[in-house]
């Protein structure tokens, strides 16, 4: 579980390895204490304590161990240590995530900073993920709520380890506004959409960066899905390849087994799809055109690039202008342990 506690723009982070999903009333009555002892140590209203949770679905909280740290916790906020932050929000992560931006507002440099945990359980919307961005900007409440909406749309809602959603996950963005840059007050203020530009970077670097650490994974994989009817229908077929254990499979295996992905585009869904004329391309290799094998194609040409521990499956669906990009990864030997092992 992680606490948020704003006060004055401060704010704390305390971390356990338990999951507050089964909504029973001692559960609830545990998180309410845990709660309220945030909210007497940071001296803030108890509105002003957030709760998060990841990690064994059903476990109890350690109400007792929570609330002990607190103190301590407290007493070493520091501005500066925005690392340990994301170590201890890590659970089986294997590395920290950060990122960080800067941007200038009239003549004062902002700065957009954030970190994230994650590692499986990953899909969409959002998944077994926390993520907590802040920027010294000065932004009114409703320019501040669309500005991560669309970048969360465009980063975390994108990414997908293994295809399972999360009873709990969270992403939040606080504004501080000290700076001292003018106040973005509206959405049509040339400096909100800066603004957002930079929002959005470190959060998409922060979603890639789940990615990257995917349990046992070895492979990041970009799948981009371009001239389709429209944005949901090429996400749909990202997704459909993204999550295929056969296109994982083959992945870890550097296997350039195109059949397997173009049965997964075929079983999308997309109403009136002509399989007929889809393409693919694995990095630089043409491996499907017109729905068949590529005339040029080699199974040479094929492992080279499945060989890469970056691999770009690029899908034309030739119906229309739309398109849609989805990161995932391989599915390992790793990850079947890790996930085996979860609880032993």
């Amino acid at each position: 579980m992680s606490l948020l506690v704003i006060a004055e723009h401060d704010n704390a982070v305390l971390k356990t390895a338990t999951l507050n999903a089964v909504t029973a009333a001692a559960r609830i009555g545990g998180e309410i204490h845990i709660l309220v002892a945030g909210a007497g140590c940071g001296a803030v209203a108890e509105q002003a304590v957030l709760p998060f949770s990841t990690g064994v679905i059903g476990e109890p909280l350690p109400v007792e161990r929570v609330t002990g740290g607190m103190p301590e916790a407290l007493a070493a906020l520091d501005a500066e240590a925005w690392e340990a932050a994301a170590e201890g929000i890590m659970t089986t992560d294997t590395r920290p995530k950060g990122a960080s931006r800067r941007v200038r507002i009239g003549t004062v440099e902002v700065t957009v900073s954030g970190i994230a945990k994650g590692a499986g359980m990953i899909r969409p919307d959002m998944a077994t993920m926390l993520a907590f961005v802040a920027t010294d900007a000065e932004v009114a409440q409703p320019v501040l709520d669309g500005i991560v909406a669309r970048a969360v749309d465009g980063s975390f809602n994108c990414i997908t380890i293994d295809g399972d959603t999360s009873t709990n996950d969270a992403c939040v963005l606080v504004a501080t506004g000290r700076a001292g840059a003018p106040a973005i007050a509206s959405a049509d203020d040339p400096a909100a959409a800066l603004l957002e530009r930079a929002v959005h970077e470190v959060c998409l670097e922060l979603a890639q960066a789940i990615i990257r650490d995917g349990e046992g994974a070895t492979k990041f994989v970009t799948v981009a899905v371009s001239a389709g009817a429209d944005h949901a229908e090429c996400r749909r077929v990202a997704y459909a390849v993204a999550e295929s254990p056969l296109v994982k499979t083959a992945l870890f295996a550097s296997d350039p087994n195109w059949g397997r992905i173009l049965a997964a585009v075929g079983r999308a869904g997309v109403p009136g799809l002509e399989v007929g004329r889809v393409g693919i391309r694995l990095n630089d290799v043409v491996i499907v055109s017109n729905g068949a094998r590529d005339p040029a194609y080699t199974e040479a040409a094929g492992q080279r690039a499945m060989a890469a521990e970056e691999i770009l499956i690029a899908i034309d669906l030739a119906r229309g202008a739309a398109g849609a990009t989805v990161w995932t990864t391989d599915l390992s030997h790793d990850y079947v342990r890790i996930n085996a092992e979860y609880r032993t």
